[in-house]
């Protein structure tokens, strides 16, 4: 039976689809955070604080939602942010979430632990592509992956670096989910309790880490070949990393995973194009301040020397108008296409997409903006 979507009418209606549809260890990966999950509630509670403020009388008979990116056009102040191991989903998942984002004219980030290859995501879908990278132990390694994606096309080197060790997920334990997987009963009779997603696999096959897959001697699969990758995590990097990475990367480089002034200040100093302030969508350190409340001292300490963008806890069109009230150029979203692509994969991402653009069109005309550029700070007032 299809999907009646005239009934999706929300991020949070895709949500409940996607948790039906896979099993919930799967889900609990996507859906989770670190520890108590207070920094992952707090991400989206963030947006409850600001209030908005509408201005009447304004011709709203024509709304423009699209803006500049990176200095390229962007239909929405929207780009997919970087998940990975997304194929554990929907087959192919990273291909389907940059088909949908290419129809939308938006970017795509392609995440270092991806199911899709470079190369591959490049070929089956186009569109605007950026490519997250980890810095690795295997400096040689991180180097090939960025030239991979030079050569593929992709324009811009997101470089996340709130990774130095991974944030304990204890939804994932609880679930039984584990890097590399240890089956267990439970697990067993739960992914028996989910005949679709169950038959997608043993069509398509167990997901690799197809993007890695010349690292460490074959194409393994995904759950073993990403615990290589945890022992890769290299707690010792530091700015002067970032600075060899921005004379080797000839175009866009973007440092996420900002949220203190100084790391804002020390980005515009290495010469990168852009930030993301994020805090890995409450997924590292528990009980961090969310992104949208470290958004506006961000945007103070560059000066409107680079880009700034922002991720946690975007569900709705509101949520974006109130990012770029407070300075923002743009938004990355990450469950929302998530839980859109493992509901029904490209048709359920691009069902996101288009939930958020109308959410973000309606907001805009209701608070009498007729463009991106008019969401400001008297847009909105502090709860």
């Amino acid at each position: 039976m299809g999907i009646d979507w005239s009934r999706v009418v929300s991020v949070d209606d895709l949500r409940r689809l996607a948790a039906r549809r896979i099993p919930r260890p799967i889900f609990g990966f996507i859906d989770g955070g670190a520890e108590d999950e207070v920094g992952l509630a707090d991400n989206r509670a963030a947006f409850d604080r600001w209030k908005l403020r509408h201005r009447v009388f304004v011709d709203v008979a024509q709304v423009d939602t699209a803006t500049d990116l990176l200095g390229e056009p962007s239909r929405l102040p929207l780009a997919i942010a970087p998940t990975g191991l997304a194929g554990l989903a929907w087959p192919r998942a990273e291909v389907a979430l940059a088909r949908a984002a290419a129809a939308f004219g938006v970017p795509f980030t392609l995440a270092t632990p991806s199911t899709c290859s470079i190369e591959r995501v490049a070929r089956e879908a186009g569109g605007r592509l950026w490519y997250q990278l980890y810095v690795l132990r295997d400096r040689d390694y991180t180097m090939k992956l960025g030239r991979r994606a030079r050569d593929a096309g992709y324009e811009a080197l997101v470089v996340t670096g709130d990774l130095a060790v991974g944030g304990e997920r204890e939804r994932d334990a609880r679930n039984g989910f584990t890097v590399p997987v240890r089956p267990r009963l439970a697990n067993i009779l739960e992914l028996l309790g989910h005949p679709r997603w169950l038959w997608q696999l043993a069509t398509h096959g167990v997901p690799a880490i197809e993007n890695l897959a010349d690292w460490g001697g074959g194409n393994q699969g995904a759950q073993t070949l990403a615990a290589m990758i945890a022992a890769q995590f290299d707690p010792s990097v530091t700015w002067d990393e970032l600075a060899r990475l921005r004379d080797a990367w000839p175009r866009k480089l973007v440092l996420k995973g900002i949220l203190a002034a100084e790391d804002a200040e020390r980005a515009v100093a290495v010469g990168a194009d852009g930030i993301v302030v994020s805090n890995h969508g409450g997924r590292q350190l528990d009980g961090t301040v969310a992104p949208l409340d470290a958004l506006p001292e961000a945007v103070r300490a560059v000066a409107g020397r680079i880009a700034v963008l922002m991720d946690g806890g975007v569900r709705r069109g509101s949520h974006i108008a109130k990012a770029c009230a407070l300075g923002a150029h743009g938004v990355l979203v990450g469950r929302a296409t998530l839980y859109g692509v493992a509901a029904a994969g490209e048709a359920g991402a691009r069902h996101a997409l288009a939930i958020l653009a109308d959410e973000l069109g309606r907001t805009m005309a209701l608070l009498g903006c007729r463009s991106v550029n008019a969401l400001d700070a008297r847009c909105m007032r502090r709860a």
